[in-house]
């Protein structure tokens, strides 16, 4: 924030790492696991759902990604028509922020020789239907710079694998940090091509997108992500330690929550 009124930034490694410290003007508190919080359970529908309900094909790939329209960058979105070009039965769900932004990506897409029919738009609905909702969809792909947060989340906790590109900075990388926290590393990319590449090889070979899947529904029952007890014990852990050199008359400094 670079406001000297601020001292400590909550972060995790994946985040900022030790090496980018001198970036930021807080000293940074290391949380062991994501520096996001979330909570243990959310409420979910449990309305049963088919394709052609949510304008999806009944056969084919369905990719996804359910940021806000803005966070689409023309690299990112040239990186999808490469996906949807190399994956002939799929389609990109995206989230419809409005209709002009809707026909302006189909547009886009048309220059690309994507078919505009390959691009679905799913409007706004209550978070629990969305939860439901998320489940139809076959692999999340990121946005870079600026990458999902609640929205990667979200898909992991129903089951949805999210492919992300890392970057260097604090916003680009977030699903990296949240994707950790549930032990998917195979999931986090650090190039474009790499990126490309890996949604290509998943969308094309079910079976390994299938051990993937199998790993995260493994892990959702004991990965820290979701367990609000555990981070609100390393939250109050890094305020005591916080607190404390500040009784003892010491600046603040960076601090290491251990797990």
């Amino acid at each position: 924030m670079a406001a000297n009124y601020i001292d400590y930034l909550i972060a995790d490694r994946t985040l900022i790492s030790e090496d980018k410290q001198h970036y930021y003007s807080e000293k940074i508190v290391y949380m062991p696991n994501s520096y996001q919080v979330n909570v243990s359970k959310r409420s979910v529908s449990e309305t049963s759902l088919l394709h052609h309900e949510l304008g999806l094909p009944n056969k084919g790939f369905v990719f996804c990604c359910f940021n806000n329209n803005y966070k689409i960058t023309p690299s990112t979105f040239s990186g999808w028509m490469r996906i949807l070009a190399a994956v002939d039965d799929g389609v990109l769900w995206l989230f419809e922020n409005n209709t002009t932004t809707t026909e302006n990506l189909k547009k886009e897409a048309m220059k690309f020789g994507i078919n505009k029919d390959r691009l679905v738009f799913a409007t706004h609905m209550p978070v629990e239907e969305h939860l439901n909702r998320i489940k139809q969809a076959d692999l999340f792909i990121d946005t870079l710079p600026y990458n999902a947060h609640t929205t990667t989340s979200d898909a992991l906790r129903m089951g949805l694998p999210v492919l992300t590109c890392m970057g260097n900075s604090f916003s680009s990388r977030v699903a990296a940090s949240v994707i950790n926290a549930i032990n998917l590393p195979e999931l986090i990319t650090t190039t474009q091509e790499q990126y490309e590449s890996l949604a290509i090889e998943l969308a094309t070979h079910p079976e390994k997108l299938k051990i993937i899947k199998d790993k995260l529904a493994h892990n959702l029952s004991t990965a820290p992500l979701y367990d609000t007890p555990l981070f609100t014990q390393h939250l109050e852990s890094a305020y005591l330690t916080m607190y404390d050199r500040y009784q003892q008359g010491l600046e603040p400094d960076h601090i290491y929550v251990e797990h």
